[in-house]
Order: C-alpha cells, then sequence, then structure tokens
C-alpha cells in the first residue's frame, strides 16, 4: 500500500512539474502545476465517457462519439504546449478552442448538457492567462458563446436528456465539478500566495530592524570614534609638548644633569599613561576593522601576572603602590596569551590609576571545575553605584585618576570584548571610598602530564 501510496505522489509531482521552466517564479510554476492538472483530468473523462458510454451501448450517432473525442484532444494539445514552455499559447488553446467546440455543437443543433461549462471558463481564464487583453478576449469569447447557445440555438433538435438522461446528468455533474475544483484550487493558490506575500513581508520586517539596529551601532560607533579621537588628541598634545619642551630647553640652556632628572619623573608618568592609551586605541581600531582571531593556548597565571607587572613597573614605582599576590600554586587557564595579557595590564593599570600612593593592590586566584577566577582588589577611592552602572551597562566613561592620570575609557570595553571572545565574563564590585575589586573568568587549561 505505501508503494502505491508513493508512486501515486511522484506521479502528481511530474505532471505538476511538467512542462517547468526555472524562469518561473514560485506563484506561476504553482499555477502550471494547477493548469496540467485540469488538462490531465479532462483528457481522461474526455476518453472515459464515450468509453464507458460505448461499453454499456449507449445509442449515439458516429458523430456524436467523435465529437465526444474532441476535449480530450483539445486538453492534450495544451499539454503538448506546455512542454515546450509555450504556456500563454497552451492555456489560449484551452479557454478558446473548449468554448467553441461547445458552441459549434449547439450550433449543430444537439444540447449535450455543457451549459455551465461556458461559465465555468470565463471565470477560470481570468485567473490563469497572464495578458489583460487574453483575458477579455477569453472571458468575452465564453459569455458570447453562452448568449449564442441559449438565445439563438436554443432550439435543439438533438437532446442528450431524452436520448441518454444519465449521461445527460452526468455532463452537468462534471460540469459542476470542474467548476467546483477550478475554483478550490485558486482558492488554494491564492491562500499560499498570500501567505506568501507575509512571510516575505516578516522577513523585510526582520531584515530593515537588523540595518536600524546596525545603523544605530554605526552611529554610536562613530560617535564614540570621535569622541576617542579628540580625547586621544587632547591627552597626546600634553606629553608631547612636554618633551618637546624639555629637549628645546636642554639644547638651548644646556641645562646640568641634575636638573633634568628632576623633570624626567612628570615626564614618564604622560608618556606612560599615553603609551598605554595608545594600546588600547590600537586594540581597539583592529577589533572594530576585523575579527581578531582567537589563538587559545595554556597560560600559568604567575608568569603572566609578572610579564604585566614588568610593563607597569614604572607606573607601580610613581606612586609608590604596595603589590601583594596571595596566588601560592600554579593555576593554568586556556586563552589567547595576547588578550589575556592586554585584560590584566588594563584591569591592574586602573588599579594604579585609582589608588592612592602608598597604597596596596592585592592579586588572587580562586579555582573552580570548569574555570579559574582572577581577582584585581585595591585600596582606592571605589566606584560611585551610578558610574558602576554605566561601566556595566558598556557607556563609555572615563575620570582622571588620584594623581589626575588621563584616560580614554576604552580600557574595560576592550577587556569586556576579549574576554567574551575567550569564553570568560568580567565582574565588577566596588564601594567609595573602600575600593574596588575587579575580577575575570577563563575557562581552566589542561596541563599535559
Amino acid at each position: 500500500m505505501n508503494g502505491v501510496m508513493k508512486g501515486f505522489f511522484r506521479f502528481h509531482l511530474k505532471l505538476r512539474n511538467f512542462g517547468y521552466s526555472p524562469s518561473l517564479n514560485g506563484h506561476e510554476k504553482r499555477k502550471l502545476g494547477i493548469f496540467n492538472l485540469m488538462n490531465f483530468f479532462g483528457l481522461l473523462i474526455g476518453v472515459a465517457i464515450p468509453i464507458m458510454g460505448w461499453s454499456k451501448g449507449y445509442f449515439l450517432s458516429a458523430f456524436a462519439w467523435w465529437v465526444a473525442f474532441i476535449p480530450a484532444l483539445i486538453s492534450l494539445t495544451a499539454l503538448i504546449c506546455n512542454s515546450f514552455r509555450k504556456y500563454e499559447l497552451a492555456r489560449m488553446c484551452f479557454f478558446t478552442l473548449y468554448p467553441l467546440l461547445i458552441t459549434w455543437i449547439y450550433a449543430l443543433k444537439m444540447d449535450i448538457g455543457t451549459d455551465f461549462f461556458f461559465i465555468a471558463f470565463g471565470v477560470v481564464s481570468v485567473f490563469f492567462l497572464q495578458s489583460i487583453y487574453n483575458i477579455i478576449f477569453s472571458f468575452s469569447l465564453s459569455m458570447t458563446c453562452y448568449f449564442l447557445a441559449h438565445a439563438i440555438w436554443n432550439d435543439c433538435e438533438y437532446k442528450l436528456e431524452t436520448v441518454n438522461y444519465s449521461l445527460y446528468q452526468s455532463s452537468h455533474l462534471l460540469a459542476i465539478f470542474f467548476i467546483f475544483y477550478g475554483l478550490f484550487l485558486i482558492r488554494n493558490e491564492n491562500v499560499r500566495h498570500q501567505l506568501q506575500i507575509l512571510n516575505k513581508n516578516r522577513q523585510l520586517r526582520r531584515s530593515n530592524g537588523k540595518i536600524q539596529l546596525q545603523k544605530k551601532d554605526l552611529v554610536e560607533l562613530n560617535y564614540l570614534k570621535n569622541k576617542l579621537f579628540s580625547v586621544v588628541a587632547h591627552d597626546l598634545r600634553g606629553p608631547v609638548h612636554a618633551l618637546h619642551a624639555l629637549f628645546k630647553n636642554m639644547q638651548r640652556y644646556d641645562l646640568p644633569g641634575d636638573e633634568i632628572k628632576t623633570l624626567l619623573p612628570d615626564v614618564v608618568k604622560d608618556i606612560s599613561s599615553t603609551c598605554g592609551q595608545m594600546e588600547n586605541l590600537l586594540h581597539w581600531v583592529k577589533s572594530q576593522m576585523q575579527e581578531e582571531c582567537v589563538e587559545p593556548q595554556v597560560i600559568e597565571i604567575s608568569k603572566i601576572i609578572t610579564e604585566v607587572l614588568q610593563f607597569l613597573h614604572l607606573q607601580v614605582m610613581a606612586k609608590r603602590i604596595h603589590i601583594r599576590s596571595r596566588i601560592e600554586k600554579p593555576a593554568y587557564i586556556s586563552g589567547d596569551k595576547e588578550m589575556v595579557n592586554l585584560v590584566l595590564r588594563n584591569l591592574i593599570s586602573n588599579a594604579i590609576k585609582f589608588t592612592p600612593e602608598e597604597g596596596t593592590i592585592t592579586l588572587d586566584a580562586r579555582e573552580e571545575s570548569s574555570y579559574i577566577e582572577i581577582f584585581v582588589e585595591d585600596t582606592g577611592v571605589g566606584i560611585r553605584p551610578e558610574t558602576l552602572q554605566q561601566l556595566i551597562e558598556d557607556v563609555h566613561y572615563t575620570t582622571p585618576g588620584t594623581a589626575n592620570e588621563s584616560g580614554t575609557g576604552l580600557g574595560l570595553m576592550l577587556c569586556k570584548e576579549f574576554l567574551s571572545r575567550n569564553g570568560g565574563r568580567l565582574n565588577i564590585h566596588s564601594e567609595p571610598g573602600k575600593g574596588s575589586i575587579f575580577s575575570f573568568t577563563l575557562p581552566k587549561g589542561i596541563v599535559n602530564s
């Protein structure tokens, strides 16, 4: 039984796609399928009815039997035109030859009970034909033929109703079925077409929503870019002018070494801060221009903290900050070394920035089942609740440090982005006047023994 059903569905699909061209859109393809089904049933019925009448011994003339086969020939002609992809010609043949055939039969004073077909052809042609001129012609032809059959040639000498009443009734039922089936298929196709349009509208709305979000992101990114570059330009001017003034004075006044040494700490502090800003800016530009590839590797935390502290040594010494580490045993994380280095560098640099002289920064790590959390705790000024909320919501924000150190606000943004790419997250806990704790998680690294 399953094999029969599968065979039926395969045949049904082939019949609907008979004469299909890739140039047809979905709507035209479905119309072709319906038209093929109508002609296939017309072909079957045009052959079956005469054969059934002949097998049951119905008394009809040879001419009447020949006329009975003509509908099958018309449907066959339409299918042949479709096979050559002459779709409009096939439909014109169907909606022109059928009404003319039936009218010709009535002109021969023969009533075979096909009145309803005129209405069917006129209505269905509106759906199938593409050219408005063909639609007007076909509909007008069907209605003209209907008028001729009922007003001019209504006094028929041969009436199928009197010769064979059951065949006459079958002809009417067939016409009614044809009208119903044609309208049913058209109704289903219109529903499908409307659903397709609604689906496309939903897709367009979703696409438009994405475009609007992207446009908003671009506007915000452009605003942030302009703000960042204005801040960087302003902050670069100070160190560059300081260096320029130092070297100019050294050249003009031949400054002694002791006086130069007294000027260098401030210049070095400004340059160190500027280097950090420039590095953050370059990393941010790189991350915005391309999706930076993450190259995860197993990293021992203490080693990378040592590298970061060496890099920040001058900042630590300038403010006489005490650095303490509570990491007593090796702990391994998995992540991109350069990104993790930048995250640690920014967090420790921020802690130095907001911790007063002689303050303390404590580094710690806690190991969990699948990740390790690294802590940077300071005894600095802390963060106000409204400022903390801005940091959590990624609002661009920056404040000067305890020694008026400048910044661009890029550091935490980069930390969040790089941690996200490495499967981690950033956490912030702070109270005004009680210091801050910045921590981040990263997947635990697997060390091969």
